[in-house]
């Protein structure tokens, strides 16, 4: 799978699926999540929604990954994952990368050929940028076989670029 390195607002990333770094609550939040939910509308909404009083009343654990529609985004799926808080006492990384493989088998099954990830659990979960882009990288280049044959890691700003082109030897 190619691993593509792109600088900017993922809400405007035209790909088949994007990843959204959520909240447990699957009803928005800040950051990637507020984004998301904004610039996609109410559909995504109404389907989070569905899913908290179907499958998941007590929140989407940690990371699990879950799709809905994209709403009005230039996608045509996002798929929801709870990224771990850092934590320098307890190793989490795991859990970080559950969320990349996770999403990658949700893109898989819904025939993704192309996905676009945020750096999951780098912005308010505070995980080290450096740390958050071999996790990403390590789980993404892992990831066993399936449709998706592009991952775009969607970084917020040149800064974090940096640390991604550094950690990739770029």
């Amino acid at each position: 799978m190619r691993i593509t390195l792109l600088t900017g607002d993922i809400t405007t990333v035209q790909v088949d699926a994007i990843v959204n770094a959520a909240n447990s609550s699957l009803l928005g939040g800040g950051g990637v999540d507020g984004a998301i939910h904004r610039k996609g509308g109410p559909e995504i909404l109404a389907e989070c929604r569905a899913l908290r009083a179907a499958k998941y009343g007590r929140g989407l654990p940690t990371g699990q990954a879950v799709a809905t529609t994209a709403g009005r985004l230039p996608a045509r799926w996002v798929i929801h994952t709870v990224g771990p808080v850092w934590s320098a006492e307890e190793d989490r990384s795991a859990l970080l990368r559950d969320c990349y493989t996770n999403s990658l088998t949700v893109a898989g099954d819904l025939g993704a050929t192309t996905v676009a990830f945020p750096l999951i659990s780098a912005g308010i979960f505070r995980w080290p940028k450096e740390d958050a882009v071999r996790q990403a990288v390590a789980a993404i280049t892992a990831a066993p076989p399936s449709t998706v044959d592009n991952a775009r890691l969607v970084l917020f700003d040149d800064e974090t670029r940096d640390v991604a082109e550094m950690v990739l030897g770029f």
